[in-house]
């Protein structure tokens, strides 16, 4: 039988552990980031431009071959167009995570769980879609490009890729947009730029990874929520994704 004193320190150690906990994704930070109507005209349209040239060069990386130097250097434009058309478009925030006791801190820990998360229900996902032929062979096709080549190269590839990504749509577009129409409207730009791929499994992967960035983008107020989601999700996607298709196809051919 414990004491009342062991239950005191037990309650008080269960209450710290919970008020330290985050805020559910519904909750939006109380903080602010008003800017002028200049810059937000001229974030317009430099997010205009930048959206058709990186939605482009997108679609023809997606063309190449793969682990060839063409596909390589496309990659590595589209990174470089995402990135650098968010930070010419105007000021980014890297945003706040609020715990249940108010305190306000960076989002490190939460988005990265949520990362893994994310590959977790994408994996089980995976294995019902082998099983389905026009998803077995869309998820095939783009696991091709994650075969091909130096698998350094390739982890460096969709690392700069997602962080561009982050920067351009839930940095520069999201913050060029009215705020109660942003995640929705970013989301469905995000996946809409990946249509240019022409691969089922990419445009659902967008539709509902966007929507999970989106929302990180709006309760946290930045960009870093959803780029350290993004980054470690798409990390464990290209290292533990390809051999579960390696096999799958052996064991049936």
């Amino acid at each position: 039988m414990t004491s009342p004193v062991t239950n005191a320190r037990w309650r008080g150690a269960r209450d710290q552990f919970r008020s330290g906990l985050p805020m559910s994704i519904k909750h939006v930070v109380p903080v602010k980031h008003v800017e002028p109507a200049a810059v937000v005209r001229r974030r317009r349209r430099i997010v205009a431009g930048v959206s058709v040239l990186g939605t482009g060069l997108l679609g023809m990386s997606f063309s190449t071959q793969p682990g060839s130097n063409k596909f390589y250097g496309l990659t590595a434009a589209v990174a470089a167009t995402w990135t650098l058309g968010g930070f010419l478009s105007g000021p980014l925030h890297l945003g706040w995570i609020q715990s249940r006791d108010q305190r306000l801190r960076r989002p490190i820990i939460t988005p990265v769980a949520t990362g893994v998360a994310a590959f977790g229900c994408f994996y089980g996902c995976a294995l019902v879609a082998r099983r389905i032929p026009v998803l077995d062979r869309a998820i095939e096709a783009v696991l091709t490009f994650a075969d091909e080549g130096s698998t350094p190269m390739i982890v460096a590839t969709t690392l700069a890729n997602g962080l561009g990504e982050e920067i351009f749509f839930r940095g520069a577009l999201y913050a060029a947009l009215e705020a109660d129409r942003a995640a929705a409207v970013s989301t469905a730009v995000y996946t809409l730029a990946t249509a240019t791929t022409r691969n089922p499994a990419l445009m659902l992967a967008a539709g509902a990874m966007g929507t999970l960035f989106s929302l990180q983008r709006r309760a946290s107020g930045g960009l870093q929520a959803p780029a350290l989601t993004h980054l470690t999700w798409s990390t464990l996607m290209v290292c533990y994704l390809p051999p579960l298709f390696r096999r799958a196809h052996r064991a049936t051919s």
